[in-house]
């Protein structure tokens, strides 16, 4: 009845014996695995985590390692605190593992909500001081534009009027939207179809579109259109990434949904929530702005404004979710959790409301 994973390897590192923990975090039974090598249990990622066993059998020494992070063979990412030690008498290595993954999430995800919360009341206050000001700027070039003899000088006061405008434009953007949400029951598969066909009318023949749907994904309960919003900021920002590389001789973006069961938003353990994958094979993004891909104003393109991505978590954060990026050479993620609701009820008003009894 441990939830600690216990493998038990002979002195040729082949596994003797696995616990019931150990067959579901490596998704295989111990009848199809004992008498393997642990490397068969491993997805070989050059991950060295495991690498010293010959070392610390030979040895008797104990290893102990705190978040280590390792693949399994199917393709599951797991980190773990990790303790190896030999069995004098018996002359075997036992391995324990402890999966803290939901744990580091959780505490990723506390993280980022409280950043984009910081972040948000900044702009907010930024709004505020800019906003006024260039209310008098633009009305000033209204009332100057009127004064004027040479109606050739109106060139100039119209010039201020639009960048004020366009100005006081990107200042709502950053605040993201404004209006509330509409709520009702949607199907997600029908929006993600939608933005398909309008991305791929601002990009005609230029990529492909893998659908990799669930179609036992119940309907979501929430704004269509914001969610929509969304998703088209993450398809649109994929599809950007993989028209500026065109050395990538087959640019796929991949939309997948599936359900997850028992997960945890904001410290709210959800029975069931969706899971939406954007997935792009473009270079990935790097490291060093991963963590602050979601940031105003941050873009790795040129010409990007870094509104989009940041907007995308402030729909999705309304909507009682969370966004996540995994991104690494070839591959890169970007995974939206939203609550499914648990009861029929029509007249909910509140987007998390569906979710009290959980």
């Amino acid at each position: 009845m441990l939830t600690t994973a216990v493998l038990v390897l002979d002195a040729d590192l082949r596994l003797g014996y696995m616990n019931p923990a150990a067959e579901s975090l490596f998704g295989t039974s111990a009848t199809r695995t004992l008498g393997q090598p642990i490397d068969h249990l491993l997805y070989d990622d050059g991950s060295d985590v495991f690498a010293a066993l010959k070392e610390i059998y030979d040895s008797g020494l104990t290893l102990t390692q705190r978040a280590a992070e390792f693949k399994t063979r199917q393709g599951q990412e797991v980190t773990a605190d990790l303790t190896i030690t030999l069995d004098p008498v018996a002359e075997r290595l036992v391995i324990e593992l402890q999966p803290i993954n939901r744990l580091v999430r959780i505490n990723r995800d506390d993280r980022s909500r409280s950043s984009m919360k910081t972040t948000r009341e900044l702009i907010r206050g930024l709004a505020h001081e800019v906003k006024n000001p260039l209310g008098g700027l633009r009305g000033a070039a209204q009332l100057l534009e009127r004064e004027l003899v040479n109606p050739a000088h109106a060139e100039y006061t119209q010039i201020i009027i639009n960048e004020a405008d366009r100005l006081n434009e990107l200042v709502d953007r950053l605040l993201g939207p404004n209006q509330e949400p509409r709520l009702s029951r949607f199907n997600i598969h029908h929006a993600l179809e939608h933005v398909v066909t309008l991305v791929d009318a601002e990009f005609p023949n230029r990529l492909a579109f893998d659908r990799d749907y669930d179609p036992s994904l119940p309907e979501l309960f929430g704004d269509e259109d914001q969610i929509i919003q969304a998703l088209l900021n993450m398809v649109r920002n994929a599809t950007q990434v993989l028209a500026e590389h065109a050395d990538n001789p087959d640019p796929k973006i991949t939309l997948r949904t599936r359900v997850v069961r028992t997960f945890t938003i904001a410290s709210v353990m959800h029975r069931i929530v969706a899971k939406i994958d954007i997935i792009d094979n473009g270079p990935g993004i790097d490291s060093e702005m991963i963590d602050r891909i979601f940031y105003p104003m941050i873009s790795g393109r040129p010409d990007g404004t870094g509104l989009g991505l940041a907007i995308t978590q402030s729909v999705i954060a309304q909507h009682g979710g969370v966004i996540e990026v995994e991104s690494r050479a070839g591959m890169t993620c970007f995974s939206a959790f939203l609550p499914l609701p648990q009861h029929s009820t029509g007249n909910n008003k509140n987007v998390n409301g569906v979710h009290d009894n959980d």
